[in-house]
């Protein structure tokens, strides 16, 4: 039987400009593609209408027919990823495996413990960065340790692109930007006779979710504006890309390229992407606790009422209502406002910002583990920030500032400016003093 390569996709659903794929492809062999609906992580997942699944469903019938279009066809599977390629080892000749990285714990785990299993059969196990534009290594300093700040971080980010610059046509691109053309090589798919089934949600435990996902077209005015608009919740102002960056239907590198030449803050958004991933990486304790790890002490209440509340949108703080009742409605919450809910639940409620990581993991639509561990952290001021604790926002103030019309407000709360509206379920002076006291004897009993 006749060798052939597989590329598994895993976060990175499209064909074109896709790294693992454009060198399976290249390498000479016929290429099979396959997905695995990995039931170690859908059995996590509690809503069995989860849109997310339902994304990923509809994009795998996609890219199915697509590969069909190129006489080819997608092998998916449901199952544990070893049993799965035990499976696959079995039923057909395989000379190598061709994926690219994925860098959170889970999935270093599952791919240290797939590698083993090629390697017995002495099958390569080939990887290829493709999520992020530089990986844990590639931004260091000067002393090989990893950056923990954002901006310096950000500057080396920008000055490591134009270490390598390459020619495409008139212009000059940085190497790290390139696309990959996959399509050169389509004629070495593997030939299928018939199209493959993908397994139905129903056999998986799930239910189609008729949640609406956002496009992946964006307006280029969107990103123009990007600077100016995107901390006001009420104007269409944001990409809404992060769905589609969480599961590659789209190519980071094409993103990147076109935000250098529209909008240096929309760029700085996708540098924030490598830069969790990179804490991440290098500092995999951030998913179970602290990054700074004396933040350990703090006295968290553990008020599942008050939790509860702000689950709900029921705080009697505006903004921080909107938010919440936005995310329950739509898996999406506006960037600011994610900051705002986050400060609120952490600083006005004392309560853990791990609590608030793991709603968002189950209700958000773009959820990724390293930007949202980082972004709670950041909020609660044990992440990477270089700002102290003691900045605390002040939903009212933040309310004037970014929704003084009341625009966002009154779509997510049309009760609002009514008696049927909650009272506020905590002063914000009294909270601010509360949190401060607290923080600085959580540090104190460390120092």
């Amino acid at each position: 039987m006749k060798k052939m390569n597989m590329f598994w996709f895993r976060r990175d659903l499209r064909l074109e400009d896709n790294a693992g794929l454009y060198h399976a492809l290249k390498s000479g062999k016929n290429v099979q593609p396959i997905f695995i609906f990995d039931i170690d992580i859908l059995s996590k997942l509690n809503d069995p209408k989860d849109a997310r699944v339902t994304f990923l469903h509809d994009t795998l019938n996609t890219l199915n027919q697509q590969l069909v279009d190129l006489g080819s066809s997608l092998i998916v599977k449901y199952g544990k990823p070893l049993e799965i390629w035990k499976e696959l080892l079995n039923k057909h000749s395989i000379g190598g495996v061709y994926t690219n990285r994925d860098y959170e714990p889970y999935a270093l785990k599952r791919d240290q413990s797939i590698k083993d299993l090629l390697k017995a059969k002495d099958i390569a196990f080939h990887t290829f960065k493709d999520h992020v534009i530089f990986e844990k290594d590639e931004v260091l300093k000067k002393d090989d340790t990893p950056y923990v700040v954002f901006t310096p971080y950000s500057r080396v980010w920008k000055a490591k692109l134009e270490t390598k610059m390459v020619k495409e046509g008139s212009k000059k691109l940085s190497y790290y930007f390139q696309s990959y053309p996959t399509e050169k090589y389509f004629s070495n798919f593997a030939k299928a006779k018939t199209k493959s089934k993908i397994p139905s949600l129903k056999s998986m435990g799930f239910e189609r979710s008729d949640q609406e996902i956002f496009s992946k077209e964006v307006p280029r005015s969107i990103i123009k504006k990007y600077t100016e608009q995107r901390n006001f919740p009420a104007i269409n102002g944001t990409s809404k890309l992060g769905i589609h960056f969480r599961f590659g239907t789209i190519s980071i590198r094409k993103k990147a390229r076109a935000a250098q030449l529209l909008n240096d803050t929309y760029l700085s958004e996708l540098i924030w992407r490598d830069f969790y991933s990179s804490i991440l990486s290098h500092f995999p304790h951030v998913v179970k606790g602290p990054f700074r790890e004396k933040y350990k002490w703090i006295e968290w209440r553990t008020d599942k009422k008050d939790f509860q509340k702000w689950c709900d949108g029921q705080t009697g703080y505006p903004i921080v209502d909107a938010g919440m009742r936005e995310l329950n409605a739509t898996g999406f919450m506006h960037n600011r406002v994610r900051m705002i809910v986050a400060s609120f639940l952490t600083k006005h409620l004392l309560i853990d910002w791990s609590w608030g990581e793991a709603y968002f993991a189950e209700k958000l639509l773009d959820f990724d583990l390293a930007s949202n561990s980082g972004g709670w952290q950041w909020a609660a001021g044990c992440g990477t920030d270089a700002a102290p604790y003691f900045r605390i926002f002040n939903p009212e103030s933040q309310m004037k500032k970014f929704d003084s019309k009341h625009i966002y407000i009154k779509k997510w709360v049309p009760e609002f400016g009514t008696d049927a509206y909650a009272e506020p379920m905590v002063d914000h002076k009294f909270a601010r003093e509360r949190c401060l006291a607290t923080y600085k004897a959580g540090l104190d009993r460390d120092a």
